[in-house]
């Protein structure tokens, strides 16, 4: 009995690290700091372009964990919304903005690297040949350019929606007819890095009623 004794004692200490050691993982209560598998995605926009005036209810869903972090307008438990064929949104909002985390699934190995004053002709040009137009382009060029100023390179990894649907789910009330999604991994270099394999680029139709989205995630 005294043996079965003694040999309790650690199995009771690994029983106690088991409990008192957290598990890392992307749970929907999780901050960034407190999870090393999850990362943020700044600043998602999410444009939507009906073919006639719609109340729509748009939802975003985390299958591998994660949550919203600010959203505008107000997600809540989804945005319910009014949007017009030009695509105003309740004739206040361009787009419908998040940003989120969850876990770091995103692929490194295709991409580009740009010294930082091609930066701008770059993003032009390869969301353009993406499927973005407009407005779309120059909201991200207004927002990213000023804000990757500090390294003379980058690298840039495309994240398209085979990936991102893994982690971040949207959905409509309403289908669209074409959905684009697409997020960049961006890392800032102090020297020229290795060059990456060259992505394939699918092409996009504008047309019907579609959604395009563009993010970011820094690294």
């Amino acid at each position: 009995m005294r043996t079965i004794k003694i040999l309790g004692l650690p199995f009771l200490f690994i029983i106690y690290l088991m409990i008192s050691i957290p598990f890392q993982s992307c749970d929907p209560d999780d901050d960034d700091n407190g999870c090393d598998t999850c990362n943020m995605v700044y600043k998602p926009n999410i444009y939507i372009y009906p073919n006639e005036q719609i109340q729509l209810t748009v939802k975003l869903d985390f299958p591998m964990g994660g949550k919203i972090v600010t959203s505008i307008p107000e997600y809540g438990t989804g945005w319910n919304i009014s949007v017009d064929t030009n695509g105003l949104i309740d004739n206040t909002y361009s787009y419908l903005f998040y940003e989120s985390t969850q876990p770091d699934i995103w692929q490194r190995n295709s991409g580009w690297i740009i010294k930082k004053i091609d930066l701008e002709t770059f993003f032009r040009d390869n969301m353009t040949n993406y499927g973005f137009y407009g407005q779309e382009i120059d909201d991200f060029i207004d927002y990213w350019i000023p804000r990757l100023d500090n390294y003379p390179y980058f690298s840039i990894c495309p994240q398209t929606a085979d990936l991102i649907d893994d982690v971040i789910e949207l959905s409509f009330s309403k289908q669209p007819d074409n959905v684009l999604r697409l997020f960049y991994v961006i890392r800032a270099y102090d020297v020229l890095p290795e060059k990456l394999v060259e992505p394939t680029i699918n092409s996009y139709k504008r047309e019907g009623y579609f959604i395009t989205e563009w993010g970011v995630i820094l690294k």
